[in-house]
């Protein structure tokens, strides 16, 4: 049974959880401020977490730097805080996902069962990737149509792609991305990452206009939807 953690202030919201994750045959454990999640993560660690950004004792940023300091357990945000600052310092802290609020309980739900799958296992990406028609082979590094004809991609485009493969449901934030393909100095060019985007959507997506695997995530970064 997976175990999730719920940490909020709000009473509500934690009752509201409880009733739906244990519906669903979750384990579920509630803390109501940051030292009490850090606590029992420690104690008795979760399989993920649900993280309010606006915690009474300490903010959510830093409970997930303290998680991260000796867990990779995924990490939800469930936050008030719309602004895409909060947004980006929360996955650049480690979070893997962003729920705002007011929120939909079958939406929350669909991405807890998206992290919880992405863990069940051993951990280790497969070594082919479908993404729609194309299977991409991590360890020859090639991209090939279901009619076996290669798809040629750029240096750049195969880093940028590899990654978010490696990363299956989860939202990889733009300054990730423009850290990890172009190095430490890229901080704001965002403008690399929607040509790049659109030329992979070119070669890779059916309907570029319509993206249904490469996805934008407006103001936060990108995510792989298998």
């Amino acid at each position: 049974m997976t175990r999730v953690l719920v940490v909020d202030d709000e009473p509500q919201i934690l009752r509201a959880l409880q009733i739906n994750l244990r519906a669903r045959r979750y384990e579920v454990a509630v803390a109501g401020d940051g030292t009490a999640a850090l606590r029992l993560a420690a104690s008795h660690p979760p399989d993920l977490v649900v993280l309010d950004l606006g915690l009474p004792d300490m903010d959510g940023v830093e409970v997930i730097r303290g998680l991260r300091g000796w867990t990779n357990i995924p990490i939800i945000v469930l936050s008030g805080r719309a602004g895409s600052q909060d947004k980006v310092a929360a996955l650049d802290a480690g979070a893997d996902d962003y729920v705002t609020k007011p929120f939909g309980v079958d939406e929350l739900l669909a991405r807890v069962r998206a992290v919880a799958r992405r863990t069940s296992g051993s951990g280790e990406t497969p070594p082919v990737v479908t993404v729609g028609r194309y299977a991409v082979d991590l360890a020859a590094r090639t991209v090939r149509g279901d009619d076996g004809r290669e798809v040629r991609l750029t240096p750049t485009e195969w880093h940028l792609l590899e990654i978010l493969v490696r990363n299956p449901g989860r939202l990889v934030s733009q300054r990730q991305l423009l850290h990890d393909v172009w190095g430490p100095q890229y901080q704001s060019e965002t403008n690399y990452l929607r040509q790049y985007l659109a030329q992979l959507r070119r070669k890779l997506e059916d309907d570029p206009a319509r993206p249904r695997h490469l996805l934008t995530e407006p103001g936060m970064g990108y995510r792989f939807q298998p």
